[in-house]
């Protein structure tokens, strides 16, 4: 068979106008290299962007994480403490670049070891054992010469520990947990109140260590550079009188955290877990090892240096503004002294003259405020005369406190946290098909019964349990599709307000009605002037047409 004769012109037509196609397709395959597990591919995607290894650095040269953006983070989560949210960001993003620093360092002196090693290995030793090792040259010092002291050691930064006290629900917690979230190191929290001194019933004090070791999962180069959390700190102070009984929960307890704090070698043993038998929920052989991938025999024993440990103690220290207040305020003695109120309360005067840092607490809209908050003049002395030891006051360099929230901020803990307890309810009945909305009349009715109860934020949700009870009753199930809370239900005057499938205008209504008239009330919307309709009005308006 013979075949037709093509010309080289029409070759090479056909050749370059298939190549054209190609290159404008959106994937292009040039060659098919791509193997099993090799990690590589011959697909290309013109379409999007190509990211390089270094895509994801920041533009200035600097490290993503910040003071200010851990601070911004935490104002997703806690309304108001500005000046503890500083102050709390800063200790621990410094704690954070120092573990880092420490571990570079650590990695180039086994560097600089391992060569050292290789450059004085001797090829005749390795062959022959029996060869005598060469003889290094050492200087010969007389008696009466000068030896240098060479200390070649880097730069040590220490740690700084917190103190962070205030009253309780407040977020003091919250705040150091959402801290060791985002920086993804181990975190531990203890509670300073069944501590006791060694060889009495309770809790020793480096249990907190064991706490922060199984935290992170038995991994004790990651646990020596964790967060501990001693919650209850207050707790463990010298009783003013001990009638008699001695004292095995205040300065003995005090006196074995001083090592473990500023930095000391704990022996840990690894106990066995108390797991509910098989047959029980959460027992059986996946409950093993408490989720993580680290496990530890019975009697395995760690040894952990707590020197880069960041110790956080926190507390509610009943009483402490009063011992501020007798410090700062002026004696009331004599005739025409001055006498000091009831109240803790100060003015920016004396608030500036005894505050520790240089700019006061300002409020989140940046106006100052017109009472402050005395936790904030805290000082070593005052906490040594509520009870603590000055060895252990001296090794918390770093105090901060928390203010106690107002009607205003819990309005805006119901409202404004990621996981606020609004957004928490309302998830709540719409898993069962339910819309719940609150008023905010309503809010302002729920701050109030939680500013009475002096809980904090924790009061927030007693009373919205106390609401919604009914509600998560007999809305599940039944025909009800919308659940609405107003003033008169948070005053409990009245049950909560249920419509059904196809009320959903009035349910509307009913909202927009109370939300007008909380904004009539508060002058967000100026009041409708009333309209005089006398005789003499109406007769004075014929005159001014001419009809009259």
């Amino acid at each position: 068979m013979i075949l037709p004769r093509v010309r080289p012109s029409l070759i090479l037509v056909h050749r370059t106008s298939a190549l054209s196609i190609r290159w404008l397709s959106s994937t292009y395959n040039p060659s098919d290299f791509s193997f099993t597990g090799s990690g590589y591919t011959s697909t290309i995607d013109t379409n999007s962007s190509t990211k390089g290894p270094l895509s994801e650095a920041s533009l200035s040269g600097g490290h993503r994480l910040t003071p200010r953006s851990l601070k911004e983070h935490l104002d997703k989560f806690v309304v108001g403490q500005r000046r503890a949210k500083r102050v709390l960001s800063t200790s621990v993003y410094y704690h954070y670049r120092r573990i880092q620093q420490l571990r570079q360092q650590q990695d180039e002196e086994e560097e600089l070891l391992q060569h050292a090693r290789s450059m004085d290995a001797h090829p005749i030793e390795d062959d022959y054992p029996t060869q005598r090792a060469p003889l290094h040259y050492q200087h010969d010092y007389r008696r009466d010469d000068f030896v240098p002291i060479h200390d070649h050691t880097p730069l040590t930064l220490e740690k700084s520990n917190v103190l962070c006290l205030g009253p309780t629900g407040v977020g003091k917690t919250l705040m150091i947990r959402t801290l060791a979230r985002v920086l993804e190191v181990p975190f531990s929290m203890s509670d300073c109140t069944p501590f006791t001194q060694a060889g009495y019933v309770g809790e020793d004090a480096d249990v907190c260590i064991h706490r922060l070791l199984a935290a992170s999962n038995w991994d004790v180069r990651r646990a020596e550079s964790g967060i501990v959390c001693l919650d209850e700190f207050d707790k463990i102070a010298r009783p003013k009188s001990n009638n008699g009984s001695k004292d095995i929960s205040g300065e003995g307890v005090q006196q074995a955290l001083l090592k473990i704090i500023e930095g000391t070698t704990l022996q840990v043993s690894a106990k066995p877990e108390r797991r509910p038998p098989s047959g029980l929920p959460g027992g059986g052989p996946a409950a093993a090892g408490g989720g993580g991938t680290g496990t530890a025999s019975k009697g395995e024993v760690f040894t952990v240096d707590t020197s880069n440990i960041l110790f956080i103690f926190t507390g509610a220290f009943i009483g402490m503004d009063k011992v501020i207040m007798d410090r700062v305020s002026r004696g009331s003695i004599g005739f025409g002294a001055h006498v000091r109120a009831e109240d803790t309360t100060l003015d920016e005067g004396q608030y500036r003259g005894y505050t520790p840092f240089f700019t006061p607490n300002e409020g989140e809209a940046g106006k100052k405020k017109g009472k402050f908050n005395p936790l904030e003049l805290v000082e070593p002395g005052d906490l040594i005369k509520f009870g603590l030891i000055p060895e252990i006051v001296g090794r918390i360099p770093v105090l901060t406190a928390v203010e106690k929230l107002d009607e205003e901020m819990l309005v805006r803990v119901l409202t404004e946290p990621r996981n606020c307890l609004i957004k928490q309810y309302e998830q709540l009945f719409h898993m069962s098909g339910i819309e719940l909305r609150f008023t905010s009349a309503a809010l302002r009715e729920i701050a109030k019964s939680a500013l009475k109860m002096e809980t904090g934020a924790r009061g927030l949700r007693t009373v919205m349990e106390r609401l919604l009870t009914d509600a998560m009753f007999e809305a599940p199930g039944s025909s009800i599709k919308y659940v609405l809370v107003t003033e008169a239900v948070a005053q409990k005057k009245q049950p909560p307000l249920y419509f059904a499938r196809g009320q959903k205008h009035q349910f509307h209504g009913a909202i927009s009605e109370e939300e007008a008239q909380w904004a009539r009330y508060h002058g967000q919307i100026p009041e409708e002037k009333p309209v005089n309709r006398s005789y003499e009005a109406y007769k004075e308006k014929d005159r001014a047409a001419g009809f009259t």
